[in-house]
């Protein structure tokens, strides 16, 4: 493909994904709302790919990051903490107000300092015991979460926070619709331009790091660790840096999605979500950009689309089969499809440093062609 052709794509791609909530809000604003989930999605599954798909490190507790950076910015954004302190209020008479500007490197380094004290304990562990060792520490943050009312109410335990303010960038509110030449954009189609933003951000940090001496000590420590140890690389501190960058993207998603709903509880945050997010880098296809990104937007859409699928498959069993049930169960059946056939992912990466085979002639026409 030459540079032309590129650009041509990539102008037509930008204006497609710039028409896209346009077009979806004459639906009505749920369908925008999906496609802005998406964005989010598609945030986290990037983060995750850099641990799992260039690092090699399968964690399974990614959620946890998630949390970390949604319970920051709710507490930093919310009356929650002005309410319950009385030194805060004193401080802070008009209430905490983060802008974008603060919130979101303080939500990078937040998670990233989670990552870090997540990958030291760990940095001897592969395989199935790594797994279960990430997991156990999302399932940890979920619960800490959950019971971190008492003595001091911070998180507000189950009950969650609420009233958390938009985004904000220059005293420009997310949390409230605007006009653009006579067209009403509502505030969901605002977030997802923001999502939108980031996204792109992300991609292009994601690419850069691939191609990078990073990148690429990464992918010896997922191929061969020892290999890549005889070779000097210094393999502990390049985990680290994987677990703190993946974990970055996760804070970043996490008080995106604080601001995109305005509440958070430790509901939102369970090991099954963390699976969601990890089968989407491993449908689309582990270690390769598109299809992680395609695999979030699947994964992300799939289950709010089958809402409506699912609602006429009850009616029509006469209301014995629970809709989200069935729901959960066209979505495994798709995931299970989507393996048998496409066993690399939907869109893998192309694999490199191998020969191409060469087809091997039928026995009778290698007795024919043997020197007597």
């Amino acid at each position: 493909m030459s540079q032309t052709t590129k650009i041509v794509a990539f102008f037509c791609a930008a204006l497609a994904l710039m028409a896209l909530p346009l077009f979806a809000q004459q639906f009505g604003q749920g369908w925008v709302r999906i496609i802005a989930l998406a964005m989010l999605y598609v945030l986290l599954a990037l983060g995750l790919n850099i641990v799992v798909g260039y690092a090699g490190l399968l964690d399974l507790g990614y959620v946890a990051f998630y949390a970390v950076g949604a319970y920051m910015y709710a507490l930093l954004a919310s009356p929650h903490l002005f309410e319950t302190f009385g030194w805060i209020k004193a401080a802070f008479p008009n209430g905490l107000h983060t802008p974008i500007w603060l919130v979101v490197p303080l939500a990078a380094g937040l998670a990233a300092i989670a990552g870090i004290l997540l990958g030291v304990p760990v940095l001897k562990l592969r395989g199935d015991y790594l797994a279960i060792v990430t997991l156990g520490f999302g399932e940890i943050i979920r619960v800490f979460m959950n019971n971190l009312e008492h003595p001091l109410n911070i998180t507000n335990g189950p009950r969650g926070l609420d009233r958390i303010d938009p985004m904000t960038i220059f005293g420009f509110s997310f949390g409230k619709g605007t006009e653009v030449l006579g067209l009403k954009i509502p505030s969901v189609t605002l977030y997802y331009y923001l999502f939108l933003v980031l996204v792109v951000g992300s991609v292009v940090i994601c690419h850069r790091l691939e191609n990078s001496r990073i990148g690429r000590a990464w992918m010896a420590i997922r191929e061969d660790e020892i290999a890549a140890k005889a070779m000097g690389i210094n393999t502990r501190n390049m985990k680290l840096l994987a677990f703190a960058m993946g974990a970055t993207f996760g804070g970043v998603s996490g008080s995106m999605f604080a601001a995109f709903q305005g509440f958070v509880s430790p509901e939102s945050f369970t090991l099954t979500e963390s699976i969601m997010i990890v089968a989407m880098v491993v449908l689309g296809g582990i270690g390769h950009l598109p299809g992680v990104i395609l695999g979030a937007v699947l994964l992300a859409a799939l289950p709010e689309v089958l809402r409506y699928v699912a609602g006429d498959l009850q009616s029509m069993t006469g209301g014995r089969l629970d809709a989200a049930i069935l729901r959960q169960l066209l979505i495994a059946l798709a995931m299970i499809a989507i393996m048998l056939m496409r066993p690399r992912g939907l869109w893998p990466a192309r694999e490199h440093g191998r020969a191409a085979p060469v087809p091997v002639p039928p026995i009778g026409a290698r007795a024919k062609g043997a020197r007597p």
